[in-house]
């Protein structure tokens, strides 16, 4: 429902009603709305860090686990309701909840800056800022929910690649 209709329009009887229980019901379960959509960013963030993280870290090469973790994070923000929500209602969240998440989020970016350094030292790529290219990367991955379509013109696998491709090897011709 918060996915579909979005933090605000939705009310804790809607979601109480799309679960089978009583609104009652639901507060035994969470003790306030905004409790529920933390506790749905935070299960993203778990998500994430293990379809994403736990997976790439291990990769020798910077390069691939860039390579692996875009198409990884790909697949998951198009599959994961949770990650949506949490790229598209972290403006609801208090302060505390948001500070919290956003140190979640930092790790991220640390990994990040720290594989695209890691490459940069290797002369994999050529010397770029390491936070341009990790909001860069990110910005390329995150907005992909807001116009791909599973089972439109594109099929994830050729997204995935077109968007690898794009990224690494950029547009002009050598």
């Amino acid at each position: 429902m918060i996915y579909r209709r979005g933090f605000e329009a939705t009310s804790m009887q809607e979601i109480a009603d799309t679960c089978g229980l009583t609104k009652a019901g639901i507060y035994h379960y969470v003790e306030t709305k905004q409790a529920l959509l933390v506790a749905i960013m935070h299960y993203g963030m778990d998500l994430f860090e293990e379809e994403i993280l736990q997976k790439v870290i291990g990769i020798p090469d910077p390069v691939e686990r860039l390579r692996e973790t875009m198409a990884r994070n790909v697949r998951l923000v198009e599959s994961s309701k949770e990650v949506a929500i949490i790229l598209n209602e972290h403006q609801t969240l208090a302060p505390a909840e948001k500070r919290a998440l956003n140190a979640r989020k930092k790790q991220y970016v640390s990994f990040l800056e720290a594989t695209f350094r890691e490459a940069i030292e290797r002369r994999q790529i050529r010397p770029v800022d390491p936070t341009v290219a990790a909001f860069s990367f990110l910005g390329v991955i995150l907005w992909t929910p807001n116009w791909y379509r599973t089972g439109g013109r594109i099929p994830l696998p050729h997204l995935i690649d077109g968007m690898a491709d794009l990224f690494f090897k950029g547009l002009l011709l050598q």
